[in-house]
């Protein structure tokens, strides 16, 4: 190892967003995980069970299709909160692990899981939690998806917009789902997150045989902003599909994302793929399609945001795999512990988070363009 390229000295990449911004702390099998938030504005309704609801929704344990890892995720508000009302100081929240299982890694002390972050990890920094991946743990979005539930409440709140995310595919498996008309309590109804009912049954199917037979799959889940108002992102390096796209693909296991149309533009002509306008209420414009996703120029024009989050299969799978150890010796491993054989029910508020997380960054800045 000592061979290797001497760690940085600046470690960053902790934060996200820049009026609404936040940083989170901890690893999968430390202590605990959160986050700090700065930039809430004051005297905003806020208390734990706001942001416990979105935890129970990204929790493990919650269904046999997910890691069965007993965490109740009980979040603990220690700072920016007074008697109800958030100060505009920052706000730290906190979620103590109750259910590690180190041990259960012992057999990666030293060998690297193939498609984790178990090699880069030390790549970078010559050292790495090997309990549980560390910061590269899903465990990390405990902290995003706290803070997103206070991002929604300041979009809803102040704007109006409804941001709702769903599963649409796990491997081959397509669902057929509307997504003008979807709610929150289609998609809650199955533990899969899928709002329709016969590409849910046969998720579930699937997501049951790959964890029998020690394999994962991966998926696509698809989050849309209704209500949204024009106006906001920047027309440059902060358009709001950049930072989107910055945003989601931090997320562990993401590998691609699409807004509107998407790649399925590049098949379409430049008639077929143009959203034309038309007059709107309130004396504002309205598109008669959405190919653009309610993004133009990297500015909102009032549709509907739509974008698409692709989810790689599960790393850690316990069939056998060969790698290497840290002595890049050939080993074979069969990884041991708990872990989502398909992560995009649990994705599914992850995916929100962020998004919400963007929209309120961006709603907040806006508000300091046009005084």
């Amino acid at each position: 190892m000592a061979s290797w390229p001497l760690p940085s000295l600046k470690m960053g990449g902790n934060s996200f967003g820049e009026r609404f911004r936040v940083t989170t702390f901890g690893e999968s099998h430390g202590g605990g995980v959160g986050v700090i938030v700065d930039g809430c504005p004051p005297m905003l309704e806020l208390d734990e069970a706001l942001i416990q609801t979105e935890l129970d929704r990204r929790r493990p344990g919650q269904s046999r299709l997910v890691t069965q890892r007993q965490e109740a995720d009980r979040v603990q508000i220690f700072s920016g909160l007074f008697e109800g009302l958030t100060l505009g100081t920052p706000i730290g929240m906190l979620v103590m692990n109750t259910d590690a299982r180190p041990g259960a890694y012992d057999n990666m002390r030293d060998v690297f899981r193939p498609s984790h972050a178990d090699y880069t990890t030390e790549a970078k920094f010559g050292i790495r939690n090997w309990q549980g991946g560390g910061r590269a743990s899903a465990r990390e979005t405990i902290g995003r998806v706290a803070a997103g539930a206070i991002a929604r409440k300041i979009i809803e709140k102040a704007a109006g917009i409804e941001v709702l995310g769903c599963v649409t595919s796990v491997a081959s498996i397509q669902a057929e789902i509307d997504l003008n008309s979807f709610t929150r309590a289609d998609v809650e109804a199955d533990p899969t997150r899928c709002p329709d009912p016969d590409a849910a049954s046969k998720i579930t199917e699937a997501i049951d045989l790959a964890r029998r037979d020690g394999n994962s799959l991966g998926g696509i889940v698809t989050c849309v902003a209704r209500s949204m108002i024009p106006g906001l992102g920047e027309p440059v390096f902060d358009k709001l599909d950049a930072d989107l796209a910055g945003g989601l693909m931090s997320l562990p296991a993401a590998k691609g994302i699409e807004i509107g149309s998407g790649f399925a533009g590049t098949l379409m002509t430049g008639r077929e793929h143009n959203d034309p306008f038309i007059p709107g209420p309130e004396g504002m414009p309205k598109t008669t399609t959405n190919n653009s996703g309610g993004i133009q120029g990297g500015i909102s024009n009032g549709a509907d945001l739509l974008v698409r989050v692709a989810f790689k299969p599960t790393a850690t799978i316990s069939s056998p795999q060969v790698t290497v150890d840290r002595e890049n010796n050939s080993q074979i491993l069969e990884a041991k512990g708990r872990h989502d054989p398909c992560v995009l029910p649990r994705a599914v508020p992850m995916v929100e988070a962020m998004v919400c997380l963007v929209l309120a960054d961006h709603f907040l800045r806006q508000q300091s363009t046009n005084i």
